[in-house]
């Protein structure tokens, strides 16, 4: 039985990215998948309202064509169009282009990448395509790091959501430098924040929803589950999770325990009086 993820109304707020609203935050990959209808049916059992597509790694695939746009329409999603696989800042503002032409949107997942081990950005020419293309009328979302220097001249630029990493693409490790994340929260409190790369597990995912991250995007953890819909479903209940006890009020650590049962009112015996009696 494929379970989709339920919030009651009173207990989930809508997000934002650039004037669109959405209410599941979680943002779902279509690559690596078993088949695109094993794909369709996790992104319908998970509720995600944005769907991620490489233009690049799909065109290389032969997919990009009228039958895998038909099959992504019918899923009545937001498309974010992805930038993947550039390596500089020319190649990533071409290949924006030509998404906005195909898909009609000038949303784009802004991709420049620095090194092939890591997939680390390359935070120069990521600022420097966003730049351009926030100037071209795109609504950016940048794949990037937890550098502050970096993400205040994203900003700068124009762009209204930051996607930072929580680990090398699909590694799976989940977040890597949580010091760094929280610190990022902190820094930026009023723009909407992604964790973008690395989650591997659902709780992962709740963990950056815990920390106060407005969403989670995630491809690989999904689509190369033994089970890709029950995966996509327990994604979305665990971000839920997360958010709804950011909301809630998490409680603070403490070095020492604290009991939960009030010592007011128990019962004291004198053990050494009642034995000689």
């Amino acid at each position: 039985m494929n379970l989709i993820a339920k919030v009651p109304p009173d207990t989930q707020d809508d997000l934002e990215f650039y004037g669109e609203t959405v209410s599941s935050r979680l943002l779902l990959g279509t690559a690596l998948y078993p088949s695109p209808q094993v794909m369709a049916d996790a992104v319908k059992a998970s509720g995600c309202q944005i769907v991620i597509v490489s233009l690049r790694r799909e065109s290389a695939r032969g997919k990009i064509g009228e039958r895998f746009l038909e099959l992504i329409n019918s899923l009545g999603v937001h498309v974010l169009p992805n930038t993947a696989g550039c390596r500089s800042a020319k190649e990533a503002v071409t290949t924006a282009q030509m998404a906005r032409e195909l898909f009609g949107s000038a949303w784009i997942k802004l991709e420049v990448i620095a090194n092939d081990d890591t997939l680390q950005p390359d935070l120069f020419g990521l600022v420097e395509a966003a730049e351009v293309l926030n100037k071209d009328g795109f609504k950016v979302f940048p794949y990037t790091t937890e550098d502050l220097g970096a993400a205040e001249r994203l900003v700068g630029a124009g762009c209204r959501v930051l996607m930072p990493w929580g680990a090398p693409i699909g590694t799976g490790r989940g977040l890597a430098n949580p010091y760094a994340l929280k610190t990022m929260r902190n820094y930026f409190p009023d723009i909407p924040l992604v964790v973008d790369a690395g989650i591997g597990a659902p709780s992962h995912a709740s963990q950056a929803m815990e920390m106060g991250y407005d969403a989670v995007l995630l491809n690989t953890a999904v689509a190369k589950a033994a089970d890709p819909v029950q995966m996509a479903t327990a994604f979305a209940m665990a971000i839920d999770a997360g958010h709804m006890s950011r909301r809630s009020g998490l409680m603070e650590t403490r070095d020492m325990a604290a009991p939960s049962t009030p010592v007011a009112g128990t019962p004291f015996f004198d053990l050494g009086a009642s034995s000689k009696t």
